[in-house]
C-alpha cells in the first residue's frame, strides 16, 4: 500500500510530581535568583564518535547565562551537586502509563546522557531512562504501535537571546517528563492528531500530569515518498498538528522538484567559493549592505552555476533560497540575497549586472550575496552553498523548529546513536513483580470508559462527553458541574462556546482556574448563565471575575427590578401581546434576555415573563 506521508511521534508531557532528581517544586516562577555562566561543549561517544548535531551546535560558539531561583531550583539543577536518587512517584506514573498503552516494563531502569549542548541542560546532557517498550494503542481501527516510553528531565526555559549569548532559567529543568515515541504507523495529517489526541487522554488519565501550554510537546517525525526524515520538534498547540504535517509534506514535495530541474539540467555539485565584492557597492542604498559596511564588513557572494529559477521560482513554489538562508542565519548572520530576488531590498539592477559581470555568470547561473563581518560573511555563504550542493540529493534529514503558522525553520542536523552515554551518577532501579501488579491493580478509567461514564452520570450527549475527554476539559468539567443545569451548561461551554471565541480573541489565558472562577460566579448567583461568554472573552483580556462582572454591568439584580423591566417590555408590545395571548411568551424572551443582559437566569426570567403576561391578560 502507498502512502503519500509516513509520520511517527514523540510526545513529551510534563508529570505534576516533584523534579526528577531533587525535591524542589515543579513549577515555574518569577524570580530570577542568583546568576552563572557557563560554555559548552561536546565528548567523543565510546567509540570516539562526536554526534553531528552536538557539533553543529558547538561551532556557533554560544554562551550561556543561567538564571538559579532558590524557591524552584537547586544545587542539582546548577550542575554543583551530583542528582539524588530518582522520584519514585514519577516512575510509578511512568509504569501507570505504560500499562495503559499495553507496553512491557523492564526490569530494571538505567538512567542514560542524551548529549545536549544547546544551553538547555546546564550539564551538556539530559538524562533519560527507557520504561517500557512494544505498547500500542487503537485508533479509528487502526493499530498504532508503541515503539518505547521514556522518563527524562525536561529542559531548562529558555528567556532571553542577546546576540550570542542565551539566557536560561533554572525553574523548569528537571521537571519529570514522559516520553512517549510512536511507530511510523501514520498516515494522514488528521490521523496524527488523533493519535495525539488519544494519548494525551491515557497520560491524563492519571491524574499526574500537568495542563496548559508548553506542559505538553510533540515531536514530529515526517517523511514523503523519495524525501527524508524531518523532525519538526516541539509543536506545542495540538490543533496545528495537521498542517505542521501538510506543510513539511509540501516544502519535501518542492525540494524534489528542484532535485529533478537540477537534475534534468545535468548540474553537477558546486565547488564552494567565496568572492569579495566589497568594491561594487559603493553608493548602494541598501539598508543591509549601509549596515554592514559601516561597521566595517564585507559584501561577500559565491556563484551558484545552474540554479536560476530554484531559488525563488516566479509562483513561489519553490524556494530553495530560503533553505539556504535559514542554514546561513545559524552562523550569527541577519540572512543572504540571492539573485532570484534582486534586484530589490534596495540593490538595484547596476548592482545585480555588475556581480554578474565579476563572476561571469551565464543566463542559467544564479549567485548568493551576504553583507556582515568577513568571516562571518564567508561561513554563511559556506553553508549555504553546501545547502544548495544538497539540493541535488533531494530531502535533508534535519531537525526544524516550529512557527506559528505551520511551517517551520531550519535548527540543526539530525542527532544520531553518538549522542547517548551511560549515566554514572544514578544507580538502576528495579521493578520487582510486586510494584507492577499494585500499579496494574490500580489503573484509573481508560478514556472510553470516562466517556460513557460522563455522558450517563451527568446527562450530556455522549458527542460531548466524547470531545471533553478527548480535548481535556473531563477535569474541569467535573469539577464546575455540580448539577444538571450546570453540565449542561458546562458542555456547551468547554465544547463550543471556546471554539467561537477562539475565533474571534486570543483565549490562552483562560486557564482552568479562570474557567472554575466564571462558573462559581454563575454557581453563586452573580450573574446569569447568559453571560458566560461575554464574561470569558473579558476574563481572556486579563480581568478578573469581580472586574469582568463590573465592567459588563452584571452586578446582582434585585426581583423587583427584573420585573419591572419584565413589565416594561411587555408594555411596549402590547397589542402583539394580546393578539398571541401565552404563545407571545417565546418571541418575547428574546428582548427580555437583552434587556436584562446576563443579570437574570433565563429560568427566572421566563418565569417573570408568564407572571407579567398573565397579569395583563386576566
Amino acid at each position: 500500500m502507498s502512502h503519500e506521508v509516513t509520520v511517527g511521534l514523540e510526545i513529551h508531557q510534563q508529570l505534576n510530581t516533584r523534579k526528577l532528581f531533587c525535591n524542589c517544586p515543579s513549577c515555574l516562577v518569577e524570580e530570577e535568583g542568583a546568576t552563572f555562566q557557563r560554555r559548552l561543549r561536546p565528548i567523543q561517544s565510546e567509540e570516539g564518535k562526536i554526534d553531528r548535531a552536538a557539533l553543529d551546535q558547538a561551532e556557533r560558539k554560544m554562551q550561556f547565562r543561567y538564571q538559579s531561583p532558590s524557591s524552584a531550583s537547586c544545587l542539582v539543577e546548577a550542575d554543583e551537586e551530583p542528582p539524588h536518587d530518582a522520584s519514585s512517584e514519577a516512575i510509578d506514573v511512568a509504569l501507570t502509563v505504560a500499562a495503559l498503552l499495553g507496553a512491557k516494563p523492564l526490569d530494571e531502569i538505567y538512567f542514560m546522557r542524551k548529549l545536549v549542548i544547546d544551553g538547555s541542560n546546564t550539564t551538556g546532557f539530559q538524562r533519560t531512562a527507557m520504561i517500557a517498550l512494544d505498547g500500542f494503542l487503537e485508533v479509528n481501527g487502526r493499530r498504532i504501535s508503541i515503539d518505547t516510553l521514556c522518563l527524562e528531565e525536561d529542559a531548562a526555559r529558555k528567556v532571553e537571546t542577546d546576540g550570542s549569548e542565551i539566557t536560561y532559567r533554572l525553574d523548569r529543568l528537571g521537571i519529570p517528563l514522559i516520553e512517549i515515541a510512536t511507530a511510523p504507523d501514520m498516515h494522514s495529517p488528521e490521523e496524527v492528531k488523533e493519535v495525539a489526541q488519544r494519548i494525551g487522554s491515557i497520560m491524563r488519565a492519571t491524574r499526574k500530569v500537568k495542563r496548559g501550554i508548553g506542559t505538553i510537546r510533540e515531536d514530529v517525525n515526517i517523511s514523503i515518498p523519495g524525501g527524508a526524515r524531518v523532525e519538526i520538534k516541539g509543536v506545542q498547540e495540538l490543533r496545528m498538528l495537521p498542517t505542521y504535517v501538510e506543510k513539511e509534506m509540501e516544502r519535501q514535495q518542492s525540494l524534489l522538484a528542484i532535485r529533478d530541474i537540477l537534475s534534468g539540467r545535468g548540474i553537477e555539485p558546486v565547488a564552494i567559493e567565496v568572492t569579495d565584492l566589497t568594491y561594487l557597492f559603493e553608493g548602494c542604498k541598501s539598508k543591509v549592505i549601509t549596515s554592514a559596511l559601516k561597521s566595517g564588513g564585507k559584501v561577500m557572494v559565491s556563484r551558484l552555476p545552474g540554479f536560476t529559477g530554484v531559488l525563488r521560482s516566479e509562483d513561489g513554489k519553490l524556494r530553495l533560497g530560503a533553505e539556504m538562508a535559514q542554514y546561513a542565519r545559524t552562523k550569527g548572520v541577519r540572512g543572504i540575497f540571492h539573485s532570484d530576488e534582486l534586484p530589490a531590498y534596495g540593490i538595484e539592477k547596476q548592482y545585480v549586472d555588475a556581480i554578474r559581470d565579476a563572476l561571469k555568470l551565464g543566463p542559467q547561473d544564479a549567485f548568493a550575496l551576504c553583507a556582515a563581518s568577513a568571516a562571518k560573511a564567508r561561513e554563511a555563504l559556506k553553508t549555504a552553498v553546501e545547502r544548495a550542493n544538497g539540493a541535488l540529493v533531494g530531502v535533508p534529514e534535519e531537525t526544524r523548529d516550529p512557527l506559528p503558522d505551520g511551517s517551520s525553520v531550519y535548527s540543526r542536523p539530525l542527532p544520531g546513536a553518538d549522542r547517548m552515554h551511560p549515566e554514572t551518577d544514578v544507580l538502576p532501579i528495579s521493578v520487582p513483580t510486586d510494584r507492577m501488579e499494585n500499579i496494574l491493580s490500580n489503573l484509573p478509567e481508560l478514556p472510553e470508559i470516562r466517556i460513557e461514564r460522563i455522558a450517563n452520570d451527568y446527562g450530556i450527549h455522549i458527542q460531548q462527553s466524547t470531545q471533553l475527554v478527548r480535548e481535556g476539559w473531563d477535569d474541569v468539567f467535573e469539577e464546575i458541574a455540580t448539577d444538571n443545569e450546570l453540565a449542561a451548561l458546562a458542555a456547551r461551554t468547554l465544547t463550543s462556546t471556546l471554539s467561537e471565541l477562539e475565533r474571534e480573541i486570543d483565549i490562552s489565558q483562560l486557564n482552568e482556574n479562570i474557567l472554575k472562577a466564571a462558573f462559581a460566579g454563575v454557581s453563586s448567583g452573580t450573574f446569569a448563565k447568559e453571560a458566560v461568554p461575554d464574561v470569558l472573552r473579558k476574563m481572556a483580556e486579563g480581568m478578573n471575575i469581580d472586574e469582568a462582572v463590573s465592567e459588563l454591568g452584571l452586578s446582582a439584580m434585585s426581583a423587583d427590578e427584573a420585573r419591572e423591566i419584565v413589565a416594561r417590555v411587555i408594555r411596549e408590545r402590547e397589542d402583539f401581546v394580546r393578539e398571541k395571548g401565552k404563545a407571545a411568551i417565546g418571541p418575547l424572551m428574546g428582548p427580555v434576555m437583552a434587556e436584562l443582559r446576563g443579570r437574570l437566569d433565563g429560568k427566572a426570567a421566563n418565569e417573570l415573563l408568564r407572571e407579567e403576561l398573565q397579569k395583563l391578560l386576566s
